[in-house]
């Protein structure tokens, strides 16, 4: 079994920034792509961002510029560096992974961490 725990949300000031991690454990024989995700309270869970296994990303338009995510793939940890926050960045932010046990490829999910951003 896989798990994927997160850390380092927490309530920070409108243009603070937040550092995120979400790292996996468990039978892991590599770990693909990987993805962010949030949803604030009453909203749908919305996709933020995408790190690829060689690295490369892509970003929703309204974290462009601000957000960066990165990875260690010796360490099975994954980043969301988050800049220059708003308080309409407020939300739990879910990191979501393609891992292979070595049979299967499946997708796993974190458990949240919850941003808040005050104005």
């Amino acid at each position: 079994q896989v798990q994927l725990v997160e850390s380092g949300g927490g309530l920070v000031q409108a243009g603070g920034s937040l550092r995120l991690s979400c790292a996996a454990s468990g039978r892991i024989v590599s770990i693909e792509t990987i993805d962010w995700y949030r949803q604030a309270p009453g909203k749908r869970r919305e996709w933020v961002a995408t790190i690829t296994r060689a690295g490369t990303t892509n970003y929703v338009d309204f974290v462009k510029g601000r957000f960066t995510t990165s990875r260690d793939n010796a360490q099975n940890t994954m980043y969301l560096q988050m800049n220059s926050l708003k308080p309409e960045d407020t939300a739990v932010y879910y990191c979501n992974a393609d891992v292979h046990d070595g049979t299967y490829l499946k997708k796993y999910w974190g458990q949240g961490t919850q941003v808040t951003v005050s104005s």
